[in-house]
């Protein structure tokens, strides 16, 4: 067992597994029972296949108009 776990990185862990699970910033917000959207945003912290996947999905969403533009 980690000694180095807190409570608080349960937190971190808890509200990025929402948002990885498509859960908006806002919902995140009331179920973290933070007052600002600024202090959730601080929470999630997506792996690197989440960012890999956001940007192929991104490439894929514009592929149409690089297609057409060529």
């Amino acid at each position: 067992m980690n000694r180095h776990l807190r409570r608080h990185d349960l937190r971190h862990t808890g509200l990025t597994w929402f948002a990885d699970a498509g859960v908006q910033v806002h919902v995140l917000r009331r179920i973290a029972g933070h007052g600002s959207l600024t202090t959730t945003q601080r929470y999630p912290h997506p792996d690197v296949h989440k960012i890999t996947a956001a940007g192929a999905a991104l490439s894929a969403h514009h592929a149409p108009y690089r297609a057409r533009s060529s």
